[in-house]
């Protein structure tokens, strides 16, 4: 017996101990990224892993304190459990790819709801079991099914993160945390004498690294799609070290996070950016106009007859830079269209390439 105790007040400080170094580990990543991206995703995580900190001062306050007192030490054991599941929950809408079916679910205004109305209905039944010692038997393990859902939710959003940044590897060792998860979940809701602790330990330790490789992998993913000034951004339509022997394929160098990229456009994207380049090289006027949306007269001829046209060009760089449905409006299509071209401050409907001339190689 008083082995065991002293493996539980061991547990107990290796929880408290390394789990609180985990949430200010956490905490501080946002403090000095998340902080200034306004996202607040990583603050709910570092939350997340604070209440397994309480929950091993838990474990060494009863177990040495209040030996014959089990029922508080699971009563809390479920309340912070409960709280770990809820603050993981309310960091998914902050993450920056969710999976298709579920993100309009997560990013609803209603998610606060979604999640907190089966906390809550949770909550309230292990209270009273921890006030008067008994509740109903279906009852007894809701804190277990809520992390189940939790596990759910939290295996396809960890999927999507670490696959939409080309982390397969990362991707494929978050669902095996989630399983040692899932499988201590279910041995909780059965009577086999198994140790618990152990694999509460395991899933602990492997969701903590995981919650730092996705820290790192948004850092990753910030620095990569930093775009430089346009005078560091170059265009090649003549790789001069012949690696490409595909047609219609551009080389495009400077981008921060890759030395050189290959990117593989249709005939029309193709000949449309090469007109760009070509003018932009001109030493007499640089700029293509845009025909207008209303305009009917098949006398005049102009430069780009779809206003579209250059919208469909920078989404085939873009995917060709990162990928099908990798990129985001606001981080990469809008900011890459600012970097390779400027209208026209008349208004004129007039466009060209804001790459210096000695920036493309034709």
């Amino acid at each position: 017996m008083q082995s065991t105790n002293e493996i539980l007040s061991f547990y107990g400080w290796w929880q408290f101990s390394v789990c609180f170094f985990a949430f200010l580990a956490l905490f501080a990543i946002w403090r000095h990224i998340g902080k200034k991206q306004q996202d607040f995703g990583q603050v709910w995580l570092a939350l997340s892993v604070l209440c397994w900190s309480f929950s091993g001062l838990a474990e060494v306050y009863f177990n040495d304190v209040h030996q014959s007192n089990r029922l508080l030490l699971e009563g809390w054991r479920s309340i912070l459990s409960l709280f770990n599941s809820l603050f993981i929950l309310l960091a998914l809408p902050w993450f920056r790819f969710l999976p298709g079916p579920l993100a309009p679910i997560i990013n609803s205004k209603h998610w606060k709801f979604i999640v907190g109305l089966p906390f809550v209905f949770s909550l309230l039944p292990t209270i009273n079991k921890m006030i008067f010692g008994r509740t109903i038997a279906i009852m007894s393990e809701l804190d277990v099914y809520y992390s189940l859902l939790t596990l759910a939710f939290l295996a396809f959003v960890l999927w999507e993160s670490f696959a939409k940044r080309r982390l397969k590897l990362l991707a494929w060792l978050s669902m095996a945390t989630i399983l040692i998860a899932l499988i201590a979940q279910f041995y909780k809701l059965t009577d086999a004498s198994i140790n618990l602790n152990l694999f509460s330990a395991i899933f602990k330790t492997c969701l903590i690294m995981i919650f730092f490789a996705l820290a790192l992998s948004w850092v990753k993913e910030l620095s990569e799609n930093v775009l430089p000034p346009a005078n560091y951004f170059k265009l090649n339509f003549a790789d001069p070290n012949k690696k490409s022997k595909q047609k219609h394929t551009i080389l495009i160098t400077g981008l921060s996070g890759k030395d050189h990229q290959y990117i593989k456009l249709t005939p029309n994207a193709y000949n449309l950016l090469y007109k760009f380049a070509l003018q932009r090289k001109s030493k007499i006027d640089d700029w293509l106009e845009i025909k207008p949306k209303s305009f009917t007269e098949s006398t005049k001829i102009y430069d780009i007859q779809d206003y579209n046209e250059v919208k469909r060009l920078i989404i085939m760089i873009l995917d060709g830079l990162f990928g099908k449905g990798n990129w985001t409006l606001e981080l990469h299509l809008h900011p890459l269209k600012n970097l390779l071209f400027e209208l026209s401050e008349k208004r004129e409907r007039k466009i060209r390439l804001a790459l210096p001339p000695e920036n493309i190689i034709l």
